[in-house]
C-alpha cells in the first residue's frame, strides 16, 4: 500500500442469510420445489397390501396442496414388519400400483417418498400369519402376544429386504426413501437399552446396538445412494424410562454421518410399543382408540389403555428443544418434525439451521395449507391437535372435524377404486 491509498475498512462477517422455506430446496440428489415435506402419517388406505384410489388421492391433495415432497406411509420391507395386514410390502404385485402413485405426485409438481422399515415388535403377528420379530423376546400388550428374539439370519434377512425395498422404491418413480430407525420399530428396539437385552455383538455397548441401523442404512444407500434421496427417521427419546435417549442418540447419527449412508436426518420421538402419545403431545383419545381397534388390541387398550396412552402438554415445534442438539453435533441436511404449523414455526426452523420442515396433523386438517401460506403467510393453522384423527388409520386416516364424505369425495375418491 503506497503513502496515498487509504486503507479499506474490514470486512464485516456476515451471518449467513436464512432461507426461504418455500424457495427450492435440494436434499441430496433431489430439487424440491420447496422445504415443507408432508410427514409420514399412516394412511390406513391401502388394501391387501395393494394401491388404492384413495391412497392415490390422499397423496395427490397434499401435491395439489402445495407440499415439496409428500411421504408414503408405511412401507413394510417384509411381510411380518408390517403393523396391519393390508399394509403395503414391497411385491410384484405392489409394484403397478405404486408406480401410479409416484406418477399421479409428479403430475402436480411435488416429489414423493416411501417411508420403509420394519415394524418388529411392533408388528401385528396375527394379521401377519407370522410372529414379530425384536432384539429380545418381549410381550407387547396391545396386540397380546409375544415378539420373539431376531436370530443372525433374520438380521441378515431384514437387512438385505431394506436394500430391495429402496431398489424397488426407485423402481416406482420414487424420489426418496426414509428409512425408520424411530418408534421402537426393529431398527429402534435395537437401539433401546430397555428392549435390547442381547449379549452378541448387536447388543449390549452403544456401539453394538447401533450396529444393525448402521449395517441398514450401508445397505439402502449402497442399493440406491445417488439416485434417489436417503433420509432416516431416528428417535431422540423413546419416552420411557431405560430406554434410548439423546445422549445416545447424538454419538449414533454422528456416525450415520461418518458412514456417509444418509442425505437427511428427520428426528422424532417416542416408542409405539410402549409410549405412542409421547411422539404427538395432546390429549390421548381413549375412547376413539377402543372404538375402532380390532381384537385383541381393543382388549388392550381396555385393559392398559390409561397407563399406556399418556397425555402431554402440546406446543409449537415441540421436538426442537432436542433436535436442536443434534443440529449442533452434526453437519447434514435436518428436517425438523413434530409441531409445525404456520409459516412462524417454519421461520423459526430454517433460522436455526434447519433445512427442512415436516408436517402432519396439520395438512391432515388443511391438505392445501402450504399453498394458502405461500399466498399469506399469516395464515393460522386450523389444527387443534385433539389427536382424534389417529385412531382413523384403522378406516382411512383424516381429521375428524372435516365432513368425511366430503373429505373422501374430493380427496380419497371412492372407497372401492383399487389400483392393481
Amino acid at each position: 500500500m503506497t503513502a496515498h491509498q487509504t486503507p479499506e475498512p474490514p470486512t464485516e462477517s456476515r451471518p449467513p442469510a436464512v432461507p426461504d422455506v418455500l424457495a427450492p430446496a435440494r436434499l441430496g440428489p433431489l430439487e424440491l420445489r420447496n422445504r415443507v415435506i408432508k410427514a409420514a402419517t399412516y394412511e390406513g388406505l391401502s388394501h391387501r397390501s395393494l394401491v388404492t384410489k384413495d391412497l392415490v388421492d390422499f397423496h395427490v391433495g397434499y401435491a395439489r396442496g402445495g407440499v415439496g415432497m409428500t411421504t408414503v406411509a408405511y412401507c413394510a420391507v417384509a411381510k411380518e414388519g408390517r403393523t396391519d395386514r393390508h399394509q403395503i410390502y414391497w411385491t410384484d404385485e405392489a409394484m403397478p400400483g405404486l408406480r401410479v402413485l409416484t406418477e399421479a405426485v409428479h403430475a402436480e409438481g411435488a416429489a414423493v417418498a416411501a417411508q420403509i422399515g420394519h415394524a418388529g415388535p411392533v408388528a401385528n403377528p396375527k394379521g401377519n400369519g407370522a410372529p414379530a420379530l425384536s432384539p429380545s423376546r418381549h410381550f407387547h400388550a396391545t396386540t397380546v402376544s409375544v415378539a420373539q428374539e431376531a436370530s443372525l439370519d433374520d438380521i441378515r434377512r431384514v437387512t438385505e429386504a431394506h436394500a430391495e425395498a429402496a431398489r424397488r422404491a426407485v423402481e416406482a418413480g420414487f424420489d426418496a426413501v426414509e428409512v425408520h430407525l424411530g418408534h421402537n420399530y426393529l431398527a429402534s428396539s435395537f437401539l433401546s437399552p430397555r428392549v435390547n437385552r442381547r449379549t452378541d455383538a448387536y447388543g449390549g455397548s452403544l456401539a453394538n446396538r447401533a450396529r444393525l441401523a448402521r449395517e441398514v442404512m450401508r445397505a439402502v444407500y449402497d442399493a440406491v445412494g445417488g439416485r434417489i434421496a436417503v433420509i432416516a427417521k431416528m428417535n431422540m427419546d423413546d419416552g420411557v424410562p431405560g430406554g434410548f435417549w439423546l445422549d445416545e442418540a447424538i454419538p449414533v447419527v454422528q456416525w450415520l454421518e461418518q458412514d456417509g449412508t444418509v442425505d437427511a436426518l428427520e428426528m422424532t420421538a417416542g416408542s409405539s410399543l410402549l409410549n405412542p402419545m409421547y411422539l404427538f403431545k395432546g390429549d390421548a383419545p381413549l375412547r376413539e382408540f377402543a372404538a375402532v381397534m380390532p381384537q385383541p388390541m381393543k382388549l388392550g387398550v381396555k385393559l392398559v389403555g390409561s397407563r399406556f396412552l399418556h397425555s402431554y402438554p402440546y406446543r409449537d415445534a415441540f421436538l426442537l428443544e432436542d433436535a436442536r442438539q443434534i443440529r449442533a453435533a452434526v453437519k447434514l441436511p435436518m428436517i425438523l418434525l413434530g409441531g409445525i404449523t404456520g409459516k412462524p414455526v417454519m421461520d423459526r426452523a430454517m433460522s436455526e439451521g434447519f433445512e427442512f420442515v415436516a408436517m402432519a396433523r396439520a395438512l391432515l386438517r388443511e391438505p392445501d395449507l402450504v399453498n394458502r401460506l405461500r399466498e399469506d403467510a399469516s395464515t393460522p393453522s386450523l389444527c387443534i391437535h385433539c389427536n382424534k384423527c389417529m385412531p382413523t388409520n384403522f378406516t382411512g386416516t383424516r381429521c375428524v372435524l372435516v365432513d368425511r364424505a366430503t373429505t373422501r369425495r374430493e380427496t380419497w375418491g371412492t372407497p372401492d377404486g383399487y389400483v392393481a
